[in-house]
């Protein structure tokens, strides 16, 4: 009995698993089928190594013949066999060739600036360098708001009820296109800026570093539970382990030093007084005229902030010419090359942390009201992200033997420079 197998845009060079050629395998093994009709040999197979696998299936089974449109090949020869495998050893060079022509293409799209074509990017035109106005307004409104403390989920439910592109939104999805080098007119290659792109910014590259800075603290990522505060914050005394959310057996909520986080696990704390206490020292110290200054340093009147985006554009270009002009042109070795590349790029990632670390101050600058209104009006990850600006972290010690109560003494606070 005959049947079709066909695998439609799955090639065979891709290596990528083929369902209905599996099948059609096992059917050969199985005896259910005695021949192979194929429109042509490299329709089939463009990999050698699948071919002979093709073969000691065929052996095993018994299979002796296989057709093609194009001509038949007899595989119970060895004539056939040879003719076969040139046949696919042609292909497989017609595949590399293709593939390599494409690679070079791509690259060379990449080098220019360009759009190297595919899925529309959310915020721009099909034709990937116009900007499509309302999406872009919105993933600016996105990066302010974040910046300002806000949580991506709660943009993303804001998203999903007024239907942003017919589609379900997730945090994961909104990072990534915040993230994305295009987002702030820079060309990706490989996971790497290689560039300027063609096409405007959506945000300026400022905003994005400090974008970058903040998604990218493992902080945002550590809080499992929606009512822990000091996730990524609060420290063990003893081991300087990460203290992490656990309730006790009663449902209280307490943080731990656990050994399952590589900890000590001799220091836990009830969570309520501890965020009680942490928050309330944070209200009094930016409690005017602390806030006010550090509203000032927040808007811009600090220019530390400005003068680390300067240092890390200066090095991103200066990573750019030395491999275009320098190394792309034979004007320096390949040794001299990679000692200047591996300065730069150790500068770039300590500018980097430098920003990551000051990556909180947006939050400052949202406060229009008083603090502690603004506390209590604002939502969690905001209150998070205003820790996290203030305070570099909460060492908790052990408890005293004894004595059961909250020990404010156990407490130290270490507040960002």
């Amino acid at each position: 009995m005959a049947e079709v197998y066909s695998d439609n845009d799955l090639s065979a060079y891709s290596g990528k698993p083929r369902p209905a050629y599996k099948r059609m395998l096992a059917d050969i093994a199985s005896g259910s089928i005695d021949a192979v009709v194929c429109w042509h040999l490299d329709r089939l197979h463009r990999s050698p190594k699948e071919l002979e696998h093709f073969f000691e299936v065929c052996d095993r089974a018994g299979l002796r013949h296989m057709a093609t449109v194009t001509g038949d090949v007899d595989l119970s020869t060895d004539d056939g066999r040879f003719h076969a495998r040139i046949m696919g050893a042609v292909a497989r060079k017609s595949s590399d060739d293709s593939s390599r022509r494409l690679k070079r293409k791509m690259e060379s799209l990449a080098q220019s600036g360009q759009f190297k074509g595919g899925k529309r990017p959310f915020g721009f035109e099909p034709d990937g360098t116009t900007l499509r106005s309302e999406e872009a307004d919105l993933v600016r409104e996105a990066a302010r708001r974040i910046l300002a403390g806000e949580s991506m989920r709660g943009i993303c439910g804001e998203w999903n009820r007024a239907g942003v592109a017919d589609r379900r939104w997730e945090p994961q999805a909104l990072k990534r296109i915040l993230l994305a080098p295009r987002v702030a007119g820079l060309r990706e290659y490989k996971g790497e800026v290689v560039g300027n792109a063609v096409w405007s910014e959506i945000i300026d590259q400022a905003t994005w570093e400090r974008l970058r800075g903040l998604l990218s603290d493992p902080g945002r990522t550590q809080h499992r539970a929606r009512s822990y505060l000091l996730t990524g914050t609060a420290f063990c005394s003893l081991c300087g382990g990460r203290m992490v959310a656990r309730p006790r057996i009663d449902k209280t909520r307490a943080y731990v030093c656990g050994p399952d986080t590589g900890g000590c696990n001799k220091v836990s704390i009830k969570a309520e007084p501890l965020e009680e206490l942490v928050a309330e020292a944070i209200l009094v110290a930016l409690d005017s005229p602390a806030l006010a200054e550090a509203l000032r340093a927040a808007s811009g009147e600090d220019d530390a902030q400005q003068d680390l985006l300067a240092s890390l554009q200066s090095d991103q270009t200066a990573l750019d010419q030395l491999a275009k002009d320098h190394y792309a042109d034979r004007l320096i070795g390949r040794s001299e090359y990679l000692a200047a590349r591996d300065a730069l790029e150790r500068r770039v990632g300590a500018t980097r942390k430098a920003l990551e670390r000051n990556s909180g101050a947006g939050v400052l600058a949202s406060i229009s009201t008083g603090i502690r209104d603004a506390w209590e009006s604002r939502g969690f990850d905001w209150r998070r992200t205003l820790i996290g600006a203030v305070l570099e972290r909460v060492v908790v010690r052990p408890a005293k033997r004894g004595y059961p109560k909250f020990d404010p003494d156990r407490v130290e606070l270490m507040w960002r420079a």
